[in-house]
């Protein structure tokens, strides 16, 4: 199986287990946590995730996560290139107020701290419980319509609040010029035939993807697909 099929199969796998994984990707649980004293498993995973930048850069988001793979369905009905620039990018103002959320409620809580890594997580996205499945649908509206109206992978430009724990991760790579996964590319082999940009999911455009040396812009997911329809293989990844 090719590369970005099998790529393509993990994303369908992750948006299978959305219901699973859906509370421990949740940006409210670790504030409400928080003002409770509970330090909750979505605590983790995005500590996770900020690690896993720094030695992968944003795979994550190409290959396991489930709002990305709804993205890439929508494209099947909706493949144009969404609008870009920073009025349009408000998920490190969501990712801010997550972290300011966690902390002020660990400042302000009085009693003592405990690690739950299932804290309101008891029945998950169920009938048993109204409030939960509503809070899923209004999420997969939340991820498709922006896809739909704006184009590819919208929700992961303009919402999503787990990007910027793998940017931090990148930049904290290149800062401390640590090994890390990332795409290069050589234009010594470029015959500028544009099928990397045309084909990219996150929409980079030529000057973005085509310079000489390793691609640098955060919206890049390591996702290989430029890697894979390049004919003369001037893109590739890199450690």
């Amino acid at each position: 199986m090719k590369r970005q099929n099998k790529r393509k199969l993990a994303l369908i796998i992750s948006m299978l287990l959305f219901p699973v994984t859906l509370l421990y990707l949740s940006p409210a649980l670790p504030v409400e946590g928080a003002f409770k004293g509970v330090v909750n498993g979505s605590i983790f995973v995005f500590i996770a995730l900020l690690i896993s930048g720094i030695f992968f850069g944003r795979l994550f988001c190409a290959y396991l996560c489930p709002g990305g793979g709804i993205g890439e369905c929508a494209m099947l009905v909706q493949n144009k290139t969404p609008k870009k620039g920073r009025r349009y990018n408000i998920k490190y103002i969501v990712w801010i107020a997550l972290i300011a959320g966690t902390v002020t409620g660990h400042i302000m809580n009085t009693q003592p701290v405990e690690i739950d890594f299932f804290f309101a997580t008891e029945y998950g996205i169920s009938v048993h419980n109204p409030f939960y499945y509503t809070i899923y649908y209004g999420i997969i509206l939340l991820i498709l319509l922006p896809a739909l109206i704006s184009g590819k992978r919208a929700f992961c430009h303009y919402i999503c609040w787990m990007a910027p724990f793998m940017v931090t991760g990148e930049k904290i790579r290149i800062a401390l010029k640590l090994p890390g996964l990332h795409i290069s590319h050589s234009k010594e082999n470029c015959n500028s035939c544009q099928l990397c940009v045309k084909t990219c999911p996150m929409s980079l455009g030529s000057d973005e993807i085509l310079t000489d040396g390793a691609i640098t812009n955060t919206e890049c997911i390591n996702c290989g697909t430029c890697v894979d329809i390049c004919p003369k293989k001037s893109l590739s990844y890199t450690r």
